[in-house]
């Protein structure tokens, strides 16, 4: 693609969001533009479904036409190819199959899948039949995928009881789908310690749990964060530790908004005071 920003000057990274929209502004692709903004990347969108929701929840999920999701993306790729993808909430299978074939078509990389399965809030998003359908068609396009706890049990059939079984589930996905797993720790009675493994090895990344109730869309974020990383070039580890990092920020900031869950200080960094 032709670099049109000028001799001796470098085109912004830039990254796709594919996921729903949340009118509240804590999740989605919402929080995702946010993130990919405040770290200095260029943000494009491919809507997969509205939802009415806030803070208290969802009330109506609306998906888009399967084959108006492929005229988003392919009028983002055929224009502004991005550097990395992040992929969100899917409301069916049909759309895995539409994000699916055009992933492949133009061989899309750096790609983070956030199997989300449900919403922080209850409602749910895909049947497991799609779940399926989901794992076997975007994991293996993935650079990484980002279950937390339920969805890593959904995925695997295990139960998830402590670390050992974090390790066991996140070894499981990666070795049947040929992708790298961040199994998230966030729902466990600990710490919000993760488990990274990719080429066969595991590290753990720890994180303090933060005193603060309001974490809705913080599974957005993250893969969000990760995504941009990735976009910038760097190394898988490099990119979920600086996403981990950010995402710690946004939850520390202590953000209160809202009758529920509140959502994360996204620009936290921009609007912190001396």
């Amino acid at each position: 693609m032709e670099n049109k920003a000028g001799p001796g000057r470098e085109r912004m990274k830039t990254a796709l969001t594919i996921a729903g929209s949340d009118s509240g502004g804590g999740a989605g692709i919402q929080a995702d533009i946010k993130t990919m903004t405040v770290h200095g990347v260029y943000a494009m969108s491919a809507v997969t479904a509205l939802t009415a929701q806030n803070t208290l929840g969802v009330s109506e999920v609306l998906p888009v036409p399967p084959d108006f999701l492929e005229k988003q993306l392919d009028a983002v790729f055929e224009d502004i190819p991005p550097d990395a993808v992040k992929i969100g909430m899917i409301p069916s299978e049909e759309h895995v199959r539409a994000i699916a074939r055009r992933l492949r078509k133009y061989g899309a990389g750096n790609i983070v899948v956030d199997p989300v399965l449900s919403s922080s809030s209850g409602a749910s998003f895909l049947h497991r039949s799609q779940a399926k359908a989901l794992a076997e068609k975007l994991f293996p396009l993935a650079a990484v995928v980002t279950p937390n706890i339920p969805e890593t049990e959904a995925f695997t059939g295990l139960k998830i009881a402590g670390k050992p079984d974090m390790e066991e589930a996140a070894r499981r996905i990666s070795r049947t789908y040929g992708c790298a797993v961040l199994c998230k720790g966030g729902h466990s009675a600990g710490g919000a310690d993760d488990f990274l493994f990719a080429d066969g090895k595991g590290l753990w990344l720890e994180s303090p749990r933060i005193p603060n109730p309001n974490t809705h869309g913080t599974g957005c974020t993250l893969s969000s964060a990760i995504a941009a990383n990735l976009a910038k070039g760097y190394p898988l580890e490099a990119a979920v530790r600086r996403g981990k990092d950010y995402l710690t920020g946004a939850i520390a900031a202590m953000l209160d908004l809202g009758r529920g869950s509140g959502p994360l200080n996204h620009a936290y960094q921009l609007t912190k005071r001396p």
